[in-house]
């Protein structure tokens, strides 16, 4: 299994290098010192001056093997566009991303669980046959088009929440309460798009789990003996159908990282997904690489954490 692993990490790292450098377009063609409205774009002497300070003008096989040695060092490299250190960007913007993704995956798996249980329980009634529906449809709408959606209908037409951002500008506060109920506000949106983007998966998953575990026959004791609907429904039932939900959970941490990607470009929401839209745009290859190594590291710790909780969960899984 740790081969297994090791051997994607080296593809990880691999195609992460590659296929930044195969966009069209190149990072310094991006780079310019705005002032007073005033860009000025480099010459081309210095724009060679720039790929020998940052190593660019070697063949690729010998940048290969200086990315991986800095990456043994923990080094993620420097960012051509801004200036700054790639593992200080991401750590700035990496909060504001785990927030929304953790509140969604939360509320998603809460929620998505608990209604496909219900349906499970309704199997073939009417019910459980609109649910499934709506669900299934539901589940295929981009999470980029719900979140517009929602930023048309309740940000820009009600005004219930802000258009954009992570935080009012310029803001001061007179309580910490004003201060976190600010970045809440902010963060509805968001969390709300990416919780109704995950939610199909949960109920589905929990409805399949849940129609194996009442076709058991300590399931059918339960009712003979005359127990109530609710307990034999989470007391017995959910409680042993959720160790591949649990599962998931864990895999979808990994996966809702890529999908925070366009929501968070959607809100302008200053997540890693908009600094990664940044970086693709100004062709930063460093910034590039050092962004999609951190989300896919992240996404292969979740898998590998989702297999060991699954074992630990259910013995039977060798």
């Amino acid at each position: 299994m740790k081969k297994h692993y090791f051997l994607i990490l080296f593809i990880i790292i691999a195609i992460n290098f590659f296929l930044p450098r195969a966009m069209p377009g190149d990072p310094f063609l991006y780079i310019s010192v705005e002032e007073g409205g005033v860009a000025t774009t480099f010459s081309q002497n210095q724009i060679e001056q720039y790929k020998a300070y940052y190593g660019l003008d070697k063949p690729l096989y010998i940048q290969f093997f200086n990315y991986i040695r800095k990456l043994l060092r923990g080094d993620l490299g420097y960012s051509i566009y801004y200036d700054t250190s790639v593992s200080k960007m991401i750590l700035i913007r990496m909060p504001w991303t785990i927030f929304i993704v953790v509140c969604s995956l939360f509320l998603s798996s809460i929620f998505g669980t608990i209604i496909g249980a219900i349906s499970a329980y309704v199997r073939e009634k009417c019910a459980d046959k609109l649910m499934y529906i709506f669900m299934i449809v539901f589940s295929e709408i981009p999470s980029f088009l719900l979140g517009l959606l929602l930023l048309f209908v309740f940000a820009a037409k009600l005004k219930c929440f802000p258009l954009s951002g992570g935080i009012t500008a310029f803001a001061s506060y007179d309580t910490v309460w004003s201060y976190w109920y600010d970045i809440l506000h902010h963060a509805a949106l968001p969390i709300i798009t990416l919780t109704l983007a995950g939610l199909g998966n949960y109920y589905l998953l929990s409805r399949n789990s849940m129609l194996s575990v009442l076709s058991k026959d300590y399931i059918n004791t339960a009712r003979a003996k005359g127990l109530k609907k609710g307990r034999i429904l989470f007391k017995h039932a959910l409680r042993n159908s959720l160790p591949p939900i649990i599962a998931r959970m864990f895999m979808s941490l990994g996966n809702l990282f890529g999908g925070a990607v366009l929501v968070e470009n959607v809100f302008a929401y200053p997540g890693v997904g908009k600094l990664m839209s940044e970086a693709v745009r100004t062709r930063d290859y460093v910034l590039i690489q050092g962004i999609f190594l951190v989300v896919a590291l992240m996404m292969l710790l979740m898998n590998c954490l989702a297999d060991i909780v699954y074992k630990k969960l259910d013995p039977r899984i060798i």
